[in-house]
Protein backbone atom coordinates (compact mmCIF):
# COMPACT_ATOMS: atom_id res chain seq x y z
CA UNK A 1 0.00 0.00 0.00
CA UNK A 2 1.40 3.42 -0.76
CA UNK A 3 2.79 5.43 1.91
CA UNK A 4 1.73 9.06 0.20
CA UNK A 5 -1.93 10.48 -0.27
CA UNK A 6 -2.81 11.33 -3.95
CA UNK A 7 -4.65 14.35 -3.86
CA UNK A 8 -8.53 14.01 -5.08
CA UNK A 9 -8.50 15.28 -9.15
CA UNK A 10 -4.61 14.94 -9.18
CA UNK A 11 -4.58 18.70 -8.21
CA UNK A 12 -1.40 19.91 -8.34
CA UNK A 13 0.39 17.30 -9.49
CA UNK A 14 2.98 17.21 -11.91
CA UNK A 15 2.23 14.23 -14.68
CA UNK A 16 4.93 15.05 -17.28
CA UNK A 17 7.44 17.62 -19.36
CA UNK A 18 6.08 19.29 -21.81
CA UNK A 19 7.11 22.72 -23.74
CA UNK A 20 4.14 23.82 -25.42
CA UNK A 21 1.91 25.52 -22.70
CA UNK A 22 2.61 27.30 -19.23
CA UNK A 23 0.70 28.51 -16.98
CA UNK A 24 1.09 30.72 -13.72
CA UNK A 25 -1.86 30.45 -12.17
CA UNK A 26 -1.25 32.96 -9.13
CA UNK A 27 -0.06 35.91 -11.92
CA UNK A 28 -2.61 35.01 -13.90
CA UNK A 29 -0.44 34.29 -16.80
CA UNK A 30 -1.13 31.66 -19.79
CA UNK A 31 1.73 31.44 -22.46
CA UNK A 32 2.33 29.30 -25.43
CA UNK A 33 5.93 28.10 -26.50
CA UNK A 34 6.82 31.19 -23.86
CA UNK A 35 4.58 33.63 -25.79
CA UNK A 36 2.03 35.65 -23.37
CA UNK A 37 -1.57 34.68 -24.50
CA UNK A 38 -2.31 38.64 -24.57
CA UNK A 39 0.47 39.32 -27.04
CA UNK A 40 -0.52 36.19 -29.28
CA UNK A 41 -4.38 37.59 -28.88
CA UNK A 42 -3.42 41.01 -29.85
CA UNK A 43 -0.69 40.26 -32.75
CA UNK A 44 -1.58 36.55 -33.66
CA UNK A 45 -3.86 34.26 -35.94
CA UNK A 46 -4.92 31.20 -35.15
CA UNK A 47 -3.10 29.79 -37.71
CA UNK A 48 0.23 31.45 -36.42
CA UNK A 49 -0.42 30.55 -33.42
CA UNK A 50 -1.06 26.70 -34.43
CA UNK A 51 2.21 26.81 -36.76
CA UNK A 52 3.99 28.11 -33.46
CA UNK A 53 2.52 25.03 -30.90
CA UNK A 54 2.97 22.84 -33.83
CA UNK A 55 6.47 23.95 -34.05
CA UNK A 56 7.93 25.28 -31.48
CA UNK A 57 8.92 28.62 -32.91
CA UNK A 58 7.07 31.84 -34.87
CA UNK A 59 7.09 31.14 -38.36
CA UNK A 60 8.73 33.32 -41.06
CA UNK A 61 6.13 35.19 -43.57
CA UNK A 62 7.19 32.55 -46.64
CA UNK A 63 6.01 29.62 -43.46
CA UNK A 64 3.24 31.27 -42.49
CA UNK A 65 1.89 31.30 -45.96
CA UNK A 66 2.74 28.26 -46.81
CA UNK A 67 1.44 26.54 -43.51
CA UNK A 68 -1.85 28.79 -44.15
CA UNK A 69 -2.31 27.36 -47.41
CA UNK A 70 -1.44 23.59 -46.09
CA UNK A 71 -4.60 24.25 -43.55
CA UNK A 72 -6.79 25.51 -46.39
CA UNK A 73 -6.16 22.61 -48.87
CA UNK A 74 -7.12 20.34 -46.07
CA UNK A 75 -10.48 21.25 -46.27
CA UNK A 76 -11.88 18.50 -47.69
CA UNK A 77 -14.32 15.67 -46.46
CA UNK A 78 -15.27 11.94 -47.79
CA UNK A 79 -18.62 11.34 -49.49
CA UNK A 80 -18.66 8.40 -46.83
CA UNK A 81 -18.20 10.90 -43.82
CA UNK A 82 -21.09 13.41 -44.99
CA UNK A 83 -23.33 10.71 -45.80
CA UNK A 84 -22.88 9.90 -41.73
CA UNK A 85 -24.04 13.11 -40.84
CA UNK A 86 -26.81 13.23 -42.76
CA UNK A 87 -27.96 9.43 -41.22
CA UNK A 88 -27.41 10.22 -37.55
CA UNK A 89 -30.57 11.98 -36.11
CA UNK A 90 -30.72 15.56 -36.65
CA UNK A 91 -31.64 15.77 -32.50
CA UNK A 92 -28.31 14.23 -31.31
CA UNK A 93 -25.86 15.92 -29.75
CA UNK A 94 -23.39 17.95 -31.88
CA UNK A 95 -20.48 16.39 -29.89
CA UNK A 96 -21.74 12.72 -30.07
CA UNK A 97 -21.96 13.76 -33.86
CA UNK A 98 -18.53 15.74 -33.91
CA UNK A 99 -17.03 12.34 -31.45
CA UNK A 100 -18.47 9.23 -34.05
CA UNK A 101 -16.99 11.47 -37.35
CA UNK A 102 -13.70 11.85 -36.12
CA UNK A 103 -13.61 8.47 -35.34
CA UNK A 104 -14.61 7.16 -38.94
CA UNK A 105 -12.32 10.34 -40.57
CA UNK A 106 -9.53 7.59 -39.55
CA UNK A 107 -10.87 5.30 -42.08
CA UNK A 108 -10.26 7.28 -44.90
CA UNK A 109 -7.20 9.05 -43.74
CA UNK A 110 -4.25 8.22 -46.29
CA UNK A 111 -1.83 8.38 -43.77
CA UNK A 112 -3.99 5.65 -41.22
CA UNK A 113 -1.75 3.40 -40.21
CA UNK A 114 1.29 5.64 -40.25
CA UNK A 115 2.33 7.19 -37.12
CA UNK A 116 5.81 8.88 -37.68
CA UNK A 117 6.05 12.52 -36.92
CA UNK A 118 5.67 13.57 -40.28
CA UNK A 119 2.51 11.58 -40.92
CA UNK A 120 1.31 13.00 -37.80
CA UNK A 121 1.47 16.56 -39.11
CA UNK A 122 -0.38 15.76 -42.19
CA UNK A 123 -2.97 14.12 -39.96
CA UNK A 124 -2.74 17.29 -37.92
CA UNK A 125 -3.69 19.64 -40.55
CA UNK A 126 -6.42 17.52 -41.90
CA UNK A 127 -8.10 17.05 -38.62
CA UNK A 128 -7.78 21.00 -37.88
CA UNK A 129 -9.45 21.94 -40.82
CA UNK A 130 -11.78 18.62 -41.07
CA UNK A 131 -13.11 19.35 -37.67
CA UNK A 132 -14.06 22.80 -38.08
CA UNK A 133 -16.23 21.53 -41.13
CA UNK A 134 -17.83 18.59 -39.48
CA UNK A 135 -19.25 20.79 -37.32
CA UNK A 136 -20.36 23.85 -39.59
CA UNK A 137 -21.99 20.88 -41.73
CA UNK A 138 -23.76 18.92 -39.47
CA UNK A 139 -25.48 22.05 -37.76
CA UNK A 140 -26.88 22.92 -41.46
CA UNK A 141 -27.71 19.30 -41.97
CA UNK A 142 -29.64 19.24 -39.09
CA UNK A 143 -31.50 22.28 -39.62
CA UNK A 144 -32.46 21.55 -43.21
CA UNK A 145 -30.60 23.80 -44.86
CA UNK A 146 -27.97 23.52 -48.11
CA UNK A 147 -24.28 22.57 -47.36
CA UNK A 148 -21.88 25.46 -47.98
CA UNK A 149 -18.55 24.43 -50.00
CA UNK A 150 -15.48 25.58 -48.04
CA UNK A 151 -13.67 28.78 -49.13
CA UNK A 152 -10.01 28.50 -49.44
CA UNK A 153 -9.40 31.63 -49.73
CA UNK A 154 -10.62 32.89 -46.46
CA UNK A 155 -9.02 32.15 -43.10
CA UNK A 156 -9.64 28.96 -40.54
CA UNK A 157 -12.16 31.76 -38.39
CA UNK A 158 -13.71 32.70 -41.79
CA UNK A 159 -13.87 30.05 -43.56
CA UNK A 160 -16.15 28.16 -40.50
CA UNK A 161 -18.11 31.23 -39.79
CA UNK A 162 -18.87 31.50 -44.10
CA UNK A 163 -19.97 27.31 -44.15
CA UNK A 164 -21.95 27.76 -40.98
CA UNK A 165 -23.59 30.78 -41.89
CA UNK A 166 -23.75 31.02 -45.65
CA UNK A 167 -23.13 34.24 -45.80
CA UNK A 168 -19.34 35.62 -45.56
CA UNK A 169 -18.79 37.15 -41.82
CA UNK A 170 -17.61 40.98 -41.47
CA UNK A 171 -14.16 41.67 -40.51
CA UNK A 172 -15.24 42.54 -36.72
CA UNK A 173 -16.83 38.95 -36.45
CA UNK A 174 -14.15 37.33 -38.27
CA UNK A 175 -11.16 38.53 -35.89
CA UNK A 176 -13.85 37.79 -33.15
CA UNK A 177 -13.77 34.63 -33.83
CA UNK A 178 -9.91 34.10 -34.88
CA UNK A 179 -8.94 35.45 -31.06
CA UNK A 180 -11.75 33.08 -29.57
CA UNK A 181 -9.75 29.98 -31.30
CA UNK A 182 -6.24 31.49 -30.00
CA UNK A 183 -7.81 31.67 -26.45
CA UNK A 184 -8.44 28.31 -26.58
CA UNK A 185 -6.20 26.45 -28.48
CA UNK A 186 -4.20 24.81 -25.49
CA UNK A 187 -4.27 25.03 -21.62
CA UNK A 188 -1.71 22.70 -20.76
CA UNK A 189 -2.62 19.53 -18.98
CA UNK A 190 -6.09 19.53 -18.69
CA UNK A 191 -8.43 16.57 -18.73
CA UNK A 192 -9.00 16.56 -22.15
CA UNK A 193 -5.58 16.82 -23.62
CA UNK A 194 -4.46 14.28 -20.92
CA UNK A 195 -6.96 11.98 -22.29
CA UNK A 196 -4.88 12.47 -25.90
CA UNK A 197 -1.61 12.14 -24.33
CA UNK A 198 -2.67 8.98 -22.80
CA UNK A 199 -4.20 7.22 -25.58
CA UNK A 200 -0.87 8.46 -27.69
CA UNK A 201 1.69 7.07 -24.98
CA UNK A 202 -0.01 3.36 -26.04
CA UNK A 203 0.87 4.26 -29.67
CA UNK A 204 -2.21 4.78 -30.66
CA UNK A 205 -2.75 6.95 -33.88
CA UNK A 206 -3.73 10.27 -33.86
CA UNK A 207 -7.37 9.99 -34.79
CA UNK A 208 -7.84 7.75 -31.43
CA UNK A 209 -6.20 10.21 -29.10
CA UNK A 210 -8.47 13.01 -30.68
CA UNK A 211 -11.34 10.90 -30.49
CA UNK A 212 -10.76 10.37 -26.86
CA UNK A 213 -9.99 14.18 -26.27
CA UNK A 214 -13.52 14.75 -27.57
CA UNK A 215 -15.02 12.21 -25.17
CA UNK A 216 -13.28 14.24 -22.39
CA UNK A 217 -14.62 17.42 -23.76
CA UNK A 218 -18.11 17.24 -23.79
CA UNK A 219 -18.29 16.14 -19.98
CA UNK A 220 -20.21 19.01 -18.31
CA UNK A 221 -16.81 19.89 -15.97
CA UNK A 222 -14.82 20.15 -18.87
CA UNK A 223 -16.61 21.91 -22.26
CA UNK A 224 -20.18 22.86 -21.29
CA UNK A 225 -19.43 25.75 -18.80
CA UNK A 226 -20.23 28.17 -21.28
CA UNK A 227 -23.09 26.13 -22.21
CA UNK A 228 -24.84 26.46 -19.37
CA UNK A 229 -23.74 30.32 -18.28
CA UNK A 230 -25.87 31.07 -21.95
CA UNK A 231 -28.89 29.01 -20.73
CA UNK A 232 -28.86 31.15 -17.55
CA UNK A 233 -28.40 34.22 -19.20
CA UNK A 234 -30.97 33.23 -21.09
CA UNK A 235 -33.64 32.51 -18.15
CA UNK A 236 -32.49 36.00 -16.89
CA UNK A 237 -33.83 37.63 -20.01
CA UNK A 238 -37.08 35.82 -20.56
CA UNK A 239 -38.26 35.94 -17.13
CA UNK A 240 -37.72 39.71 -16.83
CA UNK A 241 -36.05 39.37 -13.67
CA UNK A 242 -33.03 41.06 -12.74
CA UNK A 243 -29.55 39.34 -12.72
CA UNK A 244 -28.44 40.12 -9.47
CA UNK A 245 -31.48 39.33 -7.45
CA UNK A 246 -31.63 36.19 -9.71
CA UNK A 247 -28.17 35.01 -9.20
CA UNK A 248 -28.64 35.88 -5.19
CA UNK A 249 -31.07 33.51 -5.05
CA UNK A 250 -29.47 30.62 -6.79
CA UNK A 251 -26.49 31.33 -4.04
CA UNK A 252 -29.27 31.20 -1.45
CA UNK A 253 -30.26 27.42 -2.98
CA UNK A 254 -26.88 26.85 -3.14
CA UNK A 255 -26.72 26.77 -6.58
CA UNK A 256 -23.41 26.33 -8.86
CA UNK A 257 -22.95 29.92 -11.23
CA UNK A 258 -21.30 28.81 -14.39
CA UNK A 259 -18.23 30.39 -15.51
CA UNK A 260 -16.89 31.51 -12.46
CA UNK A 261 -13.55 30.00 -10.58
CA UNK A 262 -10.60 27.81 -11.71
CA UNK A 263 -9.19 25.05 -11.11
CA UNK A 264 -5.54 26.45 -11.98
CA UNK A 265 -6.22 30.52 -11.98
CA UNK A 266 -6.28 32.25 -8.71
CA UNK A 267 -6.55 35.40 -10.00
CA UNK A 268 -8.63 36.14 -13.50
CA UNK A 269 -8.52 33.88 -16.32
CA UNK A 270 -6.18 35.88 -18.42
CA UNK A 271 -8.57 34.63 -21.34
CA UNK A 272 -11.46 36.08 -19.44
CA UNK A 273 -10.03 39.66 -20.36
CA UNK A 274 -10.11 39.13 -24.13
CA UNK A 275 -13.56 37.79 -24.31
CA UNK A 276 -15.15 40.03 -22.18
CA UNK A 277 -14.16 43.08 -24.33
CA UNK A 278 -15.06 41.15 -27.43
CA UNK A 279 -18.51 40.53 -26.10
CA UNK A 280 -18.52 44.16 -25.55
CA UNK A 281 -17.81 44.98 -28.88
CA UNK A 282 -19.87 42.58 -31.08
CA UNK A 283 -22.86 43.36 -28.87
CA UNK A 284 -21.93 47.02 -29.84
CA UNK A 285 -21.20 46.35 -33.41
CA UNK A 286 -24.49 44.23 -33.42
CA UNK A 287 -26.76 46.92 -31.63
CA UNK A 288 -27.47 44.39 -29.25
CA UNK A 289 -25.57 44.87 -26.16
CA UNK A 290 -27.92 43.01 -23.13
CA UNK A 291 -25.87 40.01 -23.42
CA UNK A 292 -22.87 41.45 -22.51
CA UNK A 293 -24.76 44.34 -19.87
CA UNK A 294 -26.54 41.08 -18.06
CA UNK A 295 -22.76 39.60 -17.85
CA UNK A 296 -21.28 42.31 -16.42
CA UNK A 297 -24.04 42.45 -13.36
CA UNK A 298 -23.22 39.09 -12.45
CA UNK A 299 -19.93 39.27 -13.03
CA UNK A 300 -19.51 41.78 -10.52
CA UNK A 301 -21.80 40.85 -8.11
CA UNK A 302 -20.34 37.56 -8.51
CA UNK A 303 -17.30 38.86 -7.35
CA UNK A 304 -18.13 41.10 -4.62
CA UNK A 305 -20.26 38.28 -2.70
CA UNK A 306 -18.32 35.28 -3.64
CA UNK A 307 -14.42 36.90 -4.59
CA UNK A 308 -14.60 34.56 -7.26
CA UNK A 309 -13.52 35.56 -10.94
CA UNK A 310 -15.00 35.08 -13.82
CA UNK A 311 -13.15 32.17 -16.60
CA UNK A 312 -12.93 31.45 -20.08
CA UNK A 313 -16.69 30.57 -20.46
CA UNK A 314 -18.23 33.02 -18.88
CA UNK A 315 -18.13 35.43 -21.72
CA UNK A 316 -17.05 33.23 -24.69
CA UNK A 317 -20.89 32.19 -23.63
CA UNK A 318 -22.18 35.94 -24.93
CA UNK A 319 -19.76 35.99 -27.35
CA UNK A 320 -20.56 32.96 -29.27
CA UNK A 321 -24.43 33.93 -29.19
CA UNK A 322 -23.54 37.25 -30.47
CA UNK A 323 -22.24 35.81 -33.44
CA UNK A 324 -25.29 33.97 -33.90
CA UNK A 325 -24.39 30.88 -32.95
CA UNK A 326 -26.61 27.90 -31.20
CA UNK A 327 -25.95 26.65 -27.56
CA UNK A 328 -25.29 23.00 -28.35
CA UNK A 329 -22.38 24.61 -30.39
CA UNK A 330 -20.29 26.12 -27.94
CA UNK A 331 -18.75 22.90 -26.96
CA UNK A 332 -18.20 21.67 -30.37
CA UNK A 333 -16.43 25.47 -31.56
CA UNK A 334 -14.19 24.76 -28.32
CA UNK A 335 -12.95 21.27 -29.95
CA UNK A 336 -12.36 23.37 -33.11
CA UNK A 337 -9.99 25.41 -31.27
CA UNK A 338 -8.19 22.77 -28.98
CA UNK A 339 -7.47 20.61 -31.79
CA UNK A 340 -4.88 22.49 -32.45
CA UNK A 341 -3.45 21.92 -28.80
CA UNK A 342 -3.95 18.51 -28.94
CA UNK A 343 -2.61 17.92 -32.04
CA UNK A 344 0.57 19.73 -30.91
CA UNK A 345 0.47 17.20 -27.44
CA UNK A 346 0.41 13.97 -29.57
CA UNK A 347 2.87 15.13 -31.28
CA UNK A 348 5.03 15.58 -28.63
CA UNK A 349 4.20 12.43 -26.80
CA UNK A 350 5.21 10.24 -29.80
CA UNK A 351 8.00 11.83 -29.93
CA UNK A 352 9.60 11.52 -26.66
CA UNK A 353 7.16 8.10 -25.72
CA UNK A 354 7.07 6.72 -22.47
CA UNK A 355 3.44 5.04 -21.67
CA UNK A 356 1.33 6.70 -18.99
CA UNK A 357 0.53 4.03 -16.61
CA UNK A 358 0.10 5.87 -13.27
CA UNK A 359 -0.79 3.50 -9.38
CA UNK A 360 -3.74 3.86 -7.69
CA UNK A 361 -3.75 4.41 -4.16
CA UNK A 362 -5.16 0.89 -2.65
CA UNK A 363 -8.20 1.85 0.01
CA UNK A 364 -10.12 -1.22 -0.10
CA UNK A 365 -10.40 -4.52 2.58
CA UNK A 366 -6.81 -5.69 4.23
CA UNK A 367 -5.04 -7.82 2.61
CA UNK A 368 -4.97 -10.45 3.39
CA UNK A 369 -8.71 -11.04 2.66
CA UNK A 370 -9.76 -14.28 3.26
CA UNK A 371 -12.19 -15.98 0.70
CA UNK A 372 -15.30 -17.16 2.05
CA UNK A 373 -16.91 -20.14 0.06
CA UNK A 374 -20.69 -19.09 -1.13
CA UNK A 375 -22.60 -21.65 1.05
CA UNK A 376 -20.97 -19.79 4.30
CA UNK A 377 -21.96 -16.13 2.85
Amino acid sequence: MSTTTAPKGLEGIVATTSSICWIDGDAGVLSYRGIDIHELAQHSSFEETTYLLWNGKLPTEAELNAFTADLAAARELSPKVIDLLHAVPASASPMEVLRTAVSLLSIYDADEKDSSHAANLRKSFRLTSQIAMLVALFDRIRKGKPLVEADRSLSHAGNFLWMLNGEKPSETATRAFDIALILHADHELNASTFAARVIAATLSDMHSAMTGAIGALKGPLHGGANEATMKLLYAIDQAGADPVEHVRQMFARKEKISGFGHRVYHTEDPRATHLRRMSEELGKAAGVTKWFDLSRKIEAFVKNEKKLNANVDFYSASTYTTLGIDIDLFTPIFAISRTAGWAAHVLEQHDDNRLIRPRAEYTGPAYPEPYTAIEAR
